[in-house]
């Protein structure tokens, strides 16, 4: 007998891509669902108490509706306010994304690194707590960046976003004291593993930059380990919870990452 239940990638827009595309090399046989919550977007300009709220609850409906068997939040900034919340809710696996600071912290030489993420990630306790533990004998900088979630945004369209963006969210970093000794960076936003080129380009001097993405998809593979898969696992599927005027210049994008059908609202 093979389980056709799907893994399902929830995050408030396409940034979570970065994080279903080492999944499904790890896990080629497995159904996908893509869920990207374009009616809340952008989650990063949001409150802690709306994402709190949205999330779980979003999730609850979208887990009865497409039957799960594990659900990746392939968002840091939904993970870092709203992952208790829904594990509390949820009586399935939940795998959360999380900036990657422990190895930003080992990778580091020069004991400066940065965290690059949505405003509402960046200031989370969490982050905190995850500087505190792995990365204290470092200096960390933080810097939120809204704008770059809509060029990673844009870039997915097949459109050219404004090079200006890429070199404001690097000097975020870069320009406060000790910037000039940054040596790498963690991209705290899903979104962000999708424009590394362009923020490369933009650095003043070379900088290294990392993220979960690996993680998070070697963690659901270990929870999944076992279990059976159809063995044509079909097309995937990106399901927008608002109507989607893009859909045509973003469906290229999304084929090649194995999300064949669209459904909007």
């Amino acid at each position: 007998m093979t389980d056709s239940r799907p893994i399902l990638f929830f995050d408030s827009g396409v940034g979570g891509l970065s994080v279903l595309a080492p999944t499904r090399l790890l896990l080629p046989q497995a159904p996908f669902v893509y869920v990207a919550d374009n009616a809340g977007f952008p989650y990063g300009i949001k409150t802690e108490a709306e994402i709190a709220a949205r999330v779980p609850a979003l999730l609850g409906r979208l887990a009865e509706r497409y039957d799960p068997r594990i659900i990746v939040i392939a968002c840091n900034t939904a993970s870092t306010i709203a992952l208790a919340h829904v594990r509390h809710a949820l009586e399935l696996p939940i795998v959360g994304t999380v900036p990657a600071i422990k190895p930003a912290a080992q990778s580091s030489k020069s004991r400066v690194i940065g965290v690059l993420g949505t405003d509402a990630t960046v200031r989370q306790p969490y982050v905190d707590r995850l500087s505190a533990e792995f990365a204290s004998d470092c200096t960390v900088l933080r810097h939120g960046s809204a704008d770059l979630v809509q060029a990673a945004e844009a870039r997915l369209r097949g459109e050219a976003p404004d090079p200006r963006i890429f070199a404001r969210a690097m000097a975020g970093l870069t320009d406060q004291p000790g910037g000039d000794r940054l040596d790498t960076v963690v991209l705290a936003c899903t979104h962000f593993p999708l424009v590394e080129a362009e923020l490369r380009a933009a650095a003043p001097h070379p900088i290294d930059f990392v993220d979960g993405s690996a993680g998070i998809a070697r963690r659901t593979a270990y929870l999944t380990q076992g279990q059976s898969w159809p063995d044509v696992p079909g097309d995937g599927l990106a399901v927008f919870t608002a109507p989607l005027p893009g859909a045509d210049a973003l469906a290229p994008a999304l084929a090649a990452y194995g999300l064949s059908r669209i459904v909007t609202p």
